[in-house]
Order: C-alpha cells, then sequence, then structure tokens
C-alpha cells in the first residue's frame, strides 16, 4: 500500500509564505510524475505545478513566479514552496505522485488526504 501525506497547510495572510510538503510511504521502487492540485470552494480541481523524476517542472499560470515545486527523490518527498499568497490562492492542495512503481511491477497513480491553505485579506 502506498499513501502519501501532505503537510505545511495552515493560514496566512496575503502576502505572505508557506511550504507545503508531501511525503510518500510504502512499498516504492520509483515514482515518475508528482504533482500539486487545489480545490477551491465551489470549484473544479485544478493542476497547479508538476515536476518530473528527472526535475522538469510546469506551473500553472497564475502561480508562477510565486510557487516553486521541488522533489527529493531519495525520500520520496515533494515540496510546494508558496510566496506571495493571495486570497485567491485559498483551497485544499492536494498532493498526486503517477506511475508509482511498486515490487509487483504495477504501477499506481495515489493521491494525498489534502491540506487546507487559507490566506486572508
Amino acid at each position: 500500500q502506498v499513501q502519501l501525506v501532505e503537510s505545511g497547510g495552515g493560514l496566512v495572510q496575503t502576502g505572505g509564505s508557506l511550504r507545503l510538503s508531501c511525503a510518500a510511504s510504502g512499498s516504492i521502487v520509483s515514482i515518475n510524475a508528482m504533482g500539486w492540485y487545489r480545490q477551491a470552494p465551489g470549484k473544479e480541481r485544478e493542476l497547479v505545478a508538476v515536476i518530473s523524476s528527472g526535475g522538469t517542472t510546469n506551473y500553472v499560470d497564475s502561480v508562477k513566479g510565486r510557487f516553486t515545486i521541488s522533489r527529493d527523490n531519495a525520500k520520496y518527498t515533494m515540496y510546494l514552496q508558496m510566496n506571495s499568497l493571495k486570497p485567491e490562492d485559498t483551497a485544499v492542495y492536494y498532493c498526486n505522485a503517477k506511475g508509482v512503481a511498486i515490487p509487483s511491477g504495477a504501477y499506481l497513480e495515489v493521491w494525498g488526504q489534502g491540506t487546507l491553505v487559507t490566506v486572508s485579506s
């Protein structure tokens, strides 16, 4: 069983910073792409940022220049450094891992339970 656990959410004022972490655990051989998604109240879940196993990154336009995604492959951990936060960044942030190779030879897609980020104006 593979699990993703997010941490680092909370309440911050406009212009502040937060750092989210996502730790994968279980019988993992390797992980391909990892990403952060978010879902604001009344809205659909959207992709925020992704990072490949080789470190290639992509961001949604609304967070470019403010958010930085990174990962530590040795620790199966991913991070999202969020700076210059805005009220519109308020959402539940979810960690996602695609192409999680397990010892049986299967590949999984795994989601975390989510962590709430609230940016006050």
